[in-house]
């Protein structure tokens, strides 16, 4: 009874896909960064028989040369399909007996098959990668399994002598290839391929003798070199396990460096916290600070003048207050010399020029001045607020120590409320970060 091995093809590829997908648990995903698409050319022996054993028509079947090439598409780590060609001579002769000592007395006593081709789609399972710790391995091992077409013209030679079996006529088959190899990564774009494939055959003429049921099948043992095309790592041997682990690892350093400024930052703004309720401490409540004022325990409601103590004269009424060019250019100036250390309310020396002349203004022409800090939006609102209020403050506290009418300064702040520029450019945040001046 002939062997109807691909009436079972269907379930076996279904049960290779299964196996496949229960390996991959997580599929990799064709990235720019991988090659998925490679090229092979092999040679090697091809034998008319199956090592895994079976009935043989000849008693000794001889090594011919053959040689083949295939496209392969790496769909994902561990599954990819591959499309074989294979070509070569098959032969063999009754020249031996069997090994159990029989002799093989069959009118056909040698024959010589040229295989014109052999053509199969196959899909290929990498069964593991060698080192599951590294993303990139360099071997692996793999198995296959797949279905085609076999064209060829056997050559028989009888005790009349050789002639063409069929009359010459080239005969087409089915064929079930089962296989197993190896591959050596050499670079990201080479790789050595060594494998094995047993062809089963539907059919019974490869060896030109007809025995009805004893199905022929042939062996192709080579070895060849794998070329990956397109440009990054090869798909085949990148390892998503340990991908997968060096990502989770450098997730956890990241978090934990992240932490780390965090808590540097708690500790900054504490600092600041504490300076700057230190700068603004007003125990008497007289609008001086109790680091510049000489009168700390002024009674509550009295008039003081810049230094916290009580005024003795009464202010000059001035009916009408003129505000020139002149004056808004010394302003002006103060303003843009006006530099603060970072991230407190001390003001920096090169801005004391400035603010002197200012002061004098204000003595001189008895003008009223108001004072706005603003801040960028580097920090929470609250801390910004804060440090705006503080800033303004030190202005008039600087002022008011040069002589200006403590009464006569109004300092407020708004913290990062009222933005002049864009907080999403250094240049931006520089110019927010400011104090405004307004004489009336």
């Amino acid at each position: 009874m002939k062997l109807n091995l691909f009436k079972s093809l269907p379930v076996a590829l279904a049960g290779l896909f299964v196996g496949t997908a229960a390996m991959a648990q997580e599929p990799a995903t064709t990235t720019p960064q991988f090659r998925t698409w490679s090229i092979g050319v092999n040679a090697g022996a091809l034998t008319p028989l199956s090592p895994l054993g079976g009935r043989n028509d000849f008693s000794n079947n001889k090594t011919s040369f053959g040689y083949g090439l295939y496209i392969k598409k790496q769909i994902t780590n561990y599954f990819s399909l591959r499309l074989d060609g294979v070509a070569g001579k098959l032969k063999g002769d009754n020249t031996e007996a069997y090994d159990s000592g029989f002799t093989n007395t069959s009118t056909v006593s040698a024959f010589d098959t040229k295989l014109n081709y052999s053509a199969s789609l196959n899909a290929v399972v990498n069964m593991f990668n060698i080192d599951m710790f590294k993303k990139e391995n360099a071997i692996q091992l793999y198995t296959s399994v797949g279905a085609g077409l076999a064209g060829y013209k056997p050559t028989v030679t009888t005790a009349g002598g050789t002639s063409a079996y069929a009359g010459g006529k080239a005969i087409s088959e089915l064929i079930i290839p089962v296989g197993l190899g190896a591959k050596f990564k050499v670079s990201d774009g080479v790789n050595i391929d060594l494998g094995w494939t047993i062809n089963f055959v539907d059919g019974d003429n490869l060896d030109g003798l007809y025995k009805n049921g004893n199905n022929d099948k042939y062996n192709y043992a080579y070895a060849g070199l794998e070329f990956a095309l397109g440009k990054g790592k090869q798909l085949a041997f990148h390892n998503p396990v340990a991908a997968t682990y060096d990502e989770a690892l450098a997730a956890k350093n990241a978090a934990n460096a992240l932490k780390g400024d965090l808590d540097a930052q708690k500790a900054e703004n504490a600092k600041l916290r504490s300076e700057m309720a230190d700068l603004l401490k007003d125990t008497d409540g007289d609008g001086v600070a109790d680091k510049l004022d000489k009168c700390p325990s002024t009674p509550s409601g009295t008039v003081v003048d810049g230094s916290g103590c009580p005024l003795k004269t009464p202010e000059k009424v001035v009916e009408k207050v003129v505000v020139t060019e002149e004056d808004r250019k010394v302003v002006n100036e103060a303003i843009k010399n006006l530099e603060f250390d970072l991230n407190k309310a001390t003001i920096r020396a090169k801005s004391f020029a400035s603010l002197n002349r200012v002061a004098a203004l204000l003595v001189q022409k008895n003008f009223s001045l108001k004072l706005a800090g603003h801040t960028d939006n580097t920090g929470s609102k609250e801390l910004n607020l804060r440090l705006s209020k503080a800033r303004a403050e030190s202005v008039k506290a600087y002022l008011v120590a040069q002589g200006a009418n403590a009464s006569r300064i109004e300092a407020t702040g708004y913290g990062m409320g009222q933005p002049i520029a864009s907080n999403k450019t250094a240049a931006g945040r520089q110019k927010n970060r400011r104090v405004e001046f307004t004489l009336y």
